[in-house]
């Protein structure tokens, strides 16, 4: 997997940067009849949504063999024998398959503890999401965010897809509890995101896409 040696602040489909939209906020629940695989399961936090696209997160699936302290040496944030001085929070930092779209980028949700000027994206109920290396070399020195998950790559669908998706019972759009988001149990995320709308599992199939 490659890694680009600077992190930018995510531009979704269409160019557009987090405008105000529906989804803003919210979690994606893919449904059982999800058709594309990379999908299958997903949990995942919409950073962005508006009339020009949307652009989310996926929350529950971890990146394969990615380790956090190794990523911050191969981005030249710390040295290699510095990883041993590392946080304890930077040490055990989760690294998540964000998604398929520029998988060599790296964007990190965070808590809104943590802002750089003209880098750090205020989403809702207290995430942000910074996309700048700045925020990593924070982290590594234990000034970053009291919450946070790296993310490489993300999700993103053009104008009209994710609604068309939904009608199509792709989706089911569920509130977003920041200890979804940050908690570092992935397998157990997809039951939980659907049991918090109080939806049996067995019957997501005849849900419709809104929630």
């Amino acid at each position: 997997m490659r890694h680009t040696d600077r992190i930018e602040r995510p531009m979704g489909p269409s160019g557009f940067r987090g405008h105000s939209g529906f989804l803003d906020g919210q979690i994606l629940v893919a449904m059982p009849g999800m058709e594309d695989t990379r999908f299958a399961r997903a949990v995942i936090y919409v950073c962005a949504h508006s009339e020009e696209g949307a652009m989310g997160i996926i929350i529950n699936q971890p990146a394969v063999k990615v380790d956090f302290p190794q990523l911050l040496v191969q981005l030249d944030v710390i040295a290699k024998d510095d990883i041993i001085r590392l946080p304890d929070k930077a040490g055990s930092m989760q690294v998540l398959k964000g998604g398929p779209v520029e998988t060599g980028r790296g964007f990190v949700l965070h808590s809104n503890d943590f802002f750089i000027d003209n880098s750090t994206l205020p989403i809702d109920k207290g995430i942000s999401l910074t996309a700048t290396v700045d925020i990593l070399r924070a982290i590594a020195k234990g000034s970053g965010p009291d919450r946070a998950v790296l993310a490489l790559g993300y999700a993103g669908w053009s104008a009209g897809q994710l609604e068309a998706e939904m009608q199509n019972n792709g989706w089911l759009n569920v509130p977003a509890e920041p200890s979804l988001i940050f908690d570092s149990r992935l397998e157990s995320k997809y039951e939980r995101a659907v049991h918090t709308m109080g939806i049996d599992l067995g019957r997501l199939s005849t849900q419709s896409g809104r929630a």
